[in-house]
Order: C-alpha cells, then sequence, then structure tokens
C-alpha cells in the first residue's frame, strides 16, 4: 500500500483528519444506513451493562462510543480514544447533543501504548480500527492488557465475504465507487481509495479470530453482517 513516502501511523492521521467532516455521512451512505444496526450489535457483544466502564479504541467520530454509552447507564463510563484531533472534535460536537453526555469521554491518544493502568475497563471495543493500526497484534494486547479478567475485546470491521458472485460485485463496488463517492461528497477520492486498500489487506475474519487467540484471548468468534462485508470478531480475556 502506498503511503505517499510516509510512515502509516502519519499517512492514516492525516488522511481522517482530512475526512473528518464527511466521514458519518459517508459511512451512512456507503453502508446503505445499517452501520448503526451493526453498531448496535457489537455493543451486545462485548457486553455493555448499566454500571460497566467500557473503552472504545479508534473511536473516530465517536459513534460506537455513544451506542456504549446508551447501554452503560447513567452509573457507567465510557472512554473513546483516537488520534486524530479532527474526529475527536466532530465526536465531542455530536456528544453535546447526546442525552448521555456525561458518562463519555473522549481524549486523544495512541493505540499502540494505551494511557490506561491494565485490568482498568470490563471491556473494549474498536470499530473499523484495527486495520490502521501500524501493528495489529500490539493494538490487540493493548486492549486486552486494559482489560479485566472476564472481559471481551470486539472488532467491528470491514471483512471478505466469499459468496460466489456476490464477493466479486463487492470488491468492484468498493475499487471503483467507493473512491469517486469520496471524490464527490468527501472531495477526497485518496482517503477513500486507502479504504479500500486497508480492507483488501486485513485479514479475513477467520484468520482475526486466530489472531485474537494469538493474543491471549478465549472464546473467540465471529459473525458475519450483510453477507461477510462486514463481521464482528470478538474475545474474552481469560480469568
Amino acid at each position: 500500500m502506498d503511503f505517499a513516502g510516509k510512515d502509516k501511523a502519519t499517512y492514516v492521521q492525516e488522511t481522517f483528519n482530512s475526512i473528518a467532516g464527511h466521514y458519518d455521512f459517508m459511512n451512512s451512505l456507503m453502508s446503505l444506513g445499517m452501520d448503526k444496526r451493526w453498531r448496535r450489535l457489537a455493543v451486545q457483544r462485548v457486553g455493555a451493562k448499566p454500571g460497566m466502564h467500557m473503552l472504545d479504541v479508534c473511536c473516530g467520530t465517536g459513534q460506537l462510543s455513544m451506542e456504549l454509552g446508551s447501554a452503560v447507564g447513567v452509573e457507567g463510563t465510557v472512554t473513546g480514544l483516537d488520534f486524530s484531533h479532527k474526529m475527536l472534535d466532530v465526536a465531542k460536537r455530536s456528544l453535546e447533543q447526546s442525552f448521555n453526555k456525561d458518562r463519555i469521554k473522549f481524549i486523544q491518544g495512541n493505540a499502540m501504548e494505551l494511557p490506561f493502568p491494565s485490568n482498568t475497563f470490563d471491556g473494549a471495543t474498536v470499530g473499523w480500527g484495527l486495520r490502521n493500526l501500524p501493528d495489529l497484534r500490539q493494538g490487540i494486547k493493548e486492549m486486552v492488557r486494559t482489560v479485566k479478567p472476564g472481559g471481551r475485546i470486539v472488532s467491528l470491521d470491514m471483512a471478505k465475504p466469499t459468496f460466489p458472485g456476490f464477493k466479486q460485485a463487492y470488491w468492484l463496488y468498493f475499487e471503483k465507487l467507493i473512491p469517486l463517492m469520496g471524490k464527490i461528497w468527501a472531495r477526497k477520492a485518496s482517503a477513500y481509495q486507502y479504504l479500500h486498500d486497508s480492507a483488501r489487506e486485513f485479514p479475513a475474519q477467520e484468520e482475526l479470530v486466530r489472531i485474537f487467540t494469538e493474543c491471549g484471548l478465549v472464546e473467540t468468534r465471529f459473525d458475519n453482517l450483510a453477507g461477510g462485508v462486514v463481521a464482528i470478531v470478538s474475545g474474552t480475556k481469560p480469568d
């Protein structure tokens, strides 16, 4: 993948800073509005309950964090972390209009070195973020470290559909139409070309389950959504 002569972390940070203002609109457009349902399913899979303290890594514009906020209730808390300050600016503006704003906070930070003590959170999520990390396994291990024993780690991200015909049509749509949509609505075709390229290189859901296991998680599994276009991969930190 071409990072224009930059390291991946710098390239990704600049890319997401450049599309922050259009990010939520483009997500809804690309997913045909299904992204909201996918986030709700991820919150269910991580087991967020009233009173829990949850971490949302690579939180971006905070949509998954706010879904977690609804689940943990008034006695719970959600910490959303991202390294793109412009994405966090959008998240904070959205939070001001949310009924659960008092239980959510957003901070800028590095997913490779999470600024939290070990065994801090009851569970952790990452939505469309693992494929942007310079070291996938290090990012997962950091999430495992900061979650309490018995807590779940959940990734919601692009996956690899396998149905003949549908698979080819999906990748054609992603390769040709998504960058065009990005050029028209976000005025940043290269950013949406990166989304295609990073999804191509990201491990398939079966492989990501194996990586979760390698990183120390148990009860690992994946759940396909939209025919395997998207998958929820989850695992539990052993007691």
